[in-house]
């Protein structure tokens, strides 16, 4: 499993930035928890989960941080 796409963290937008953050996120998820039926058994409880969803919005904001320092913050 390829967790970083094409080995760059390099996007010509924030935008795309944002959606490598995303991708990012997920992949480790599927790194961690290598099983996808239990990633289904579980995915019910943290979806409804305000606490769980707020911690997983707080990782792909470190993804996009990371994505966005890569990118010199998409300046010259």
């Amino acid at each position: 499993m390829a967790l970083v796409p094409e080995n760059t963290l390099i996007t010509a937008t924030p935008e795309q930035g944002r959606e490598l953050a995303i991708m990012l996120a997920r992949k480790t998820v599927a790194a961690i928890q290598t099983d996808p039926e239990t990633r289904q058994v579980l995915r019910p409880g943290y979806a409804t989960s305000a606490d769980s969803l707020t911690m997983a919005t707080h990782v792909v904001a470190i993804e996009f941080a990371t994505v966005a320092a890569a990118n010199n913050y998409w300046r010259d």
